[in-house]
């Protein structure tokens, strides 16, 4: 526990960080789950190590200078957590720890450092912003070696070329008799990398008598800026989803699980404002698409592909993790005539994207990309679905690294060629 401080004095984020210190026992459960201790085999590398150096800078016995680099690597990846039979909500520790000290200006940033997390904080919130920075990554591209070098992750992940825009209908009408009525989050970076998704998330409902409504006035979910420290951003965008978001619906869909899980953590983001209460309220109706699909049931069997396809599935780690879904986009998938589930060796580990951290740790996200797609590879299957636009762009970043030709899609993109016939 915290011996020299209070938890009131850390302020509103102090409690759950306070409780998710005490509730570690430093059993070393966490050790085979964590990614990060995977590739550096260093104790601080760990959540268990990690938790022992917070700690420390929060009692004021260690400089946030000697912590910094390993929370730096902790790829918020959640694996810890299903490990821990102590139930540690590391969660609740990690987030709120970094906006501390980057609010409080504890961990110092180079200048060039400082130059792209801003760029990317003021890039990939906003789909116009975004959709022009990746043109413009082309021109940065030419440039080779002209270019910091602290720049270059940010081009080396741009994609080469930029899907067309999709305009989504505000309100989409369930075919045949209503079964639900619900809004959903389209997304940011989603919206430019691939707008198909959307498109192929509504198809699905609406074939099974779903409503959706897309809110016009909804934006980025928060998620890039919670983790990476920017409290005050978090907080802007929480506060406009929440306004956005109407009452009269059956729930709140997402169809990207690191979306998913940061409007699940505004009553964290949010903690201790006037907006605290109706956070908590919103978190409860928010749902992953497969878990609403799975629970609704759908309405026809997917027809498939004659001759059958295997496919094989990747756990986003903000979907397994963050929400506890595992078994709903598998039974959708298996649900598909034909469909042989193919899973992958060290499915717990992850694939390295993680929001903006191939960004800042380039060379551990590259690592572990490399090490996903390779899994991939390996169980055979033609496809590989995923939940999240993050573990989708690294995968096929790397598996196209590796001369592969498994196709990546979304779980509903997936589900709706199924319907379709096509591949």
């Amino acid at each position: 526990m915290l011996h020299t401080i209070k938890s009131e004095e850390l302020g509103p984020l102090g409690g759950p960080m306070t409780q998710a210190v005490q509730a570690c026992v430093h059993c070393g459960f966490c050790l085979s789950a964590c990614p990060t201790y995977q590739e550096f085999g260093q104790e601080m590398d760990s959540p268990r190590g990690r938790i022992v150096l917070m700690k420390q800078v929060l009692e004021g016995t260690l400089p946030a200078s000697a912590a910094q680099p390993h929370i730096d690597r902790c790829l918020g990846c959640l694996a810890c957590e299903p490990a821990c039979p102590s139930g540690v909500s590391y969660r609740d520790l990690i987030s709120p720890f970094r906006a501390k000290m980057e609010t409080e200006r504890k961990f110092s940033r180079t200048p060039g450092e400082k130059l792209r997390r801003w760029l990317a904080a003021k890039t990939i919130p906003y789909p116009a912003r975004f959709r022009l920075a990746l043109a413009g990554a082309k021109i940065g591209r030419a440039l080779g070696w002209l270019v910091p070098a602290v720049l270059r992750p940010m081009l080396a992940l741009a994609p080469g070329a930029v899907p067309p825009s999709v305009k989504l209908s505000t309100v989409n009408p369930a075919r045949g008799e209503r079964r639900a009525r619900v809004a959903l989050l389209a997304g940011c970076a989603q919206q430019v990398l691939d707008p198909d998704i959307n498109v192929a998330t509504i198809d699905v409902l609406t074939r099974n008598g779903v409503e959706v409504i897309v809110p016009e006035a909804q934006g980025c979910c928060g998620g890039l800026a919670w983790h990476t420290g920017d409290l005050s951003a978090a907080q802007a965008f929480a506060r406009r989803n929440l306004a956005a978001f109407p009452a009269d619906i059956d729930a709140i869909v997402t169809n990207a699980a690191g979306c998913g899980s940061a409007m699940h953590e505004y009553h964290l983001i949010l903690r201790g404002t006037a907006d605290e209460v109706r956070a908590e309220a919103m978190r409860h109706r928010v749902v992953d698409v497969s878990v609403f699909l799975a629970r609704l049931g759908l309405r026809e069997k997917p027809v498939g592909w004659s001759g059958g396809r295997a496919i094989a599935y990747q756990d986003a780690c903000h979907l397994v993790n963050g929400q506890g879904v595992r078994s709903e986009p598998r039974a959708l998938l298996r649900a598909i005539s034909g469909v042989e589930l193919k899973e992958l060796a060290n499915a717990h580990l992850c694939c390295g994207s993680a929001g903006t951290y191939n960004l800042d740790q380039p060379e551990t996200a590259s690592s572990l990309g490399a090490q996903k797609a390779q899994a991939v590879i390996a169980t055979g299957a033609a496809d590989v679905a995923s939940g999240n636009i993050g573990c989708l762009t690294q995968l096929q970043a790397h598996l196209k690294n590796l001369g592969s030709p498994v196709r990546v899609r979304h779980t509903m993109q997936v589900l709706r060629d199924g319907y379709e016939g096509r591949i």
